[in-house]
C-alpha cells in the first residue's frame, strides 16, 4: 500500500509540475499591463526598467526556476493591482476559509441528498410503477442537460423572490448560505443519484443476490447489507470529479452571490489582469483537483480488494 501511495504521489505532483509549468509559461503571453498599476501613464522607459526589475525579460527558462525556488520557500510573490505589492500568500489566506466552508458544506449536502435519492431510485425500479426512478431520473436529466449557469440564476432568481432569502452572501447571516450552498450541490446530487442509482441496480441481478432472495433474506436486508455496500465502493471513484465539479461551480457563484472566498477572487484577478494573483490561484486550484484525483485513487484501493497494488491496472 506505501509503494501504491508513494508511486500515485510521485505521478501526482509530477503533473501538478507540469500543469503549473505550462500556465506559468501561457501567462508569460499575456499583455503586461498586469504587472503594472498605472500602466497607462507610464512612459516606455519606465516599462522596460519595470519589467526588468520584476525578472520579466529574462529567459523563459530562467523565470521558471526562479518561480519554483520562490514557491519551494512558499514565496508567490506580490500582488500588482488587486492590493499593490501585498503578498499573494497574505490575500488568499483571508480567501480560503470561506470558500472552503461553502465547498465542503454543498458536497456534503450532495452526499445526504444524492444517495438517498440513488437508493429510492434503484428500489423503485424494480416496483410497479417506477415513479420514485422516474421522478428521480426526471431531475438527474434536467440537472445534467441544463447549463449550471442557467439553474444558478433560476435558483438565485426565484430563492430570493419566492422564499425572501437574501441574494448577496453574509458570512454571518445563515440564511445567505442557502442559495449558494444548494447551487453548489445540484450538480453532485444528480451525479451521486445517477451511478448509485446503476451500480444498484447491476448489482441487484447479480446471483448472490437471487440467491439470498430465495432463502428468503427480507429485501430492505438485501438492499441495506449487500447491494448498498457494493454499490457504493466504485462510487468512490467519482470523489474527484464531485471536487473538482465544485470548484468549477463555485468561481461562478461565488461571483453571482458576491461572496468574498477564491472562486470571486480569481474572476476579480482575471479582469483586472493581476496577473501573479491569477497565477497563484491556478496554482491552488490545479492543486486541490489532483490531491482529489489522488484521494479517489487511494480510497479506491482501500476499499476494493479487487484493485491490485502491484500491477498496473485501476490506476489515472
Amino acid at each position: 500500500m506505501i509503494k501504491y501511495i508513494g508511486k500515485r504521489l510521485l505521478r501526482s505532483l509530477l503533473t501538478l509540475f507540469i500543469i503549473i509549468t505550462i500556465v506559468f509559461a501561457l501567462l508569460r503571453l499575456m499583455p503586461i499591463e498586469g504587472y503594472f498599476q498605472n500602466f497607462e501613464k507610464m512612459s516606455e522607459t519606465q516599462i522596460q526598467v519595470g519589467l526588468q526589475r520584476l525578472g520579466i525579460t529574462d529567459p523563459l527558462p530562467v523565470q521558471v526556476a526562479r518561480f519554483w525556488q520562490g514557491l519551494l520557500r512558499g514565496d508567490l510573490g506580490v500582488s500588482h493591482k488587486y492590493r499593490v505589492n501585498t503578498p499573494v500568500l497574505d490575500i488568499i489566506a483571508q480567501k480560503v476559509p470561506l470558500s472552503l466552508a461553502i465547498g465542503m458544506a454543498s458536497l456534503g449536502i450532495a452526499l445526504l441528498l444524492g444517495l438517498p435519492l440513488g437508493i429510492l431510485m434503484a428500489r423503485s425500479s424494480r416496483s410497479r410503477l417506477k415513479i420514485g426512478d422516474r421522478l428521480g431520473t426526471v431531475f438527474v436529466v434536467i440537472v445534467q442537460a441544463v447549463p449550471a449557469a442557467v439553474y444558478y440564476l433560476i435558483i438565485q432568481f426565484y430563492g430570493t423572490d419566492a422564499l425572501g432569502l437574501s441574494m448577496r452572501f453574509r458570512p454571518e447571516s445563515p440564511s445567505s448560505w442557502i442559495l449558494p450552498v444548494l447551487s453548489l450541490s445540484l450538480g453532485n446530487i444528480a451525479y451521486y443519484a445517477m451511478w448509485l442509482r446503476r451500480y444498484m441496480v447491476d448489482e441487484s441481478n447479480k446471483d448472490y443476490v437471487k440467491l439470498a432472495r430465495a432463502k428468503g433474506v427480507p429485501g430492505a436486508v438485501i438492499s441495506r447489507k449487500h447491494i448498498f455496500r457494493n454499490a457504493f465502493v466504485p462510487l468512490v471513484q467519482f470523489i474527484p470529479t464531485s471536487i473538482i465539479l465544485t470548484l468549477m461551480g463555485s468561481l461562478y457563484v461565488e461571483s453571482l452571490y458576491s461572496i468574498p472566498g477564491m472562486g470571486g477572487l480569481l474572476v476579480n484577478a482575471i479582469q483586472i489582469q493581476d496577473n501573479t494573483l491569477v497565477q497563484a490561484l491556478v496554482l491552488i486550484y490545479a492543486s486541490i483537483s489532483i490531491l482529489g484525483l489522488l484521494t479517489g485513487d487511494i480510497l479506491m484501493a482501500l476499499l476494493d480488494p479487487r484493485i491490485s497494488l502491484n500491477k498496473k491496472a485501476g490506476g489515472r
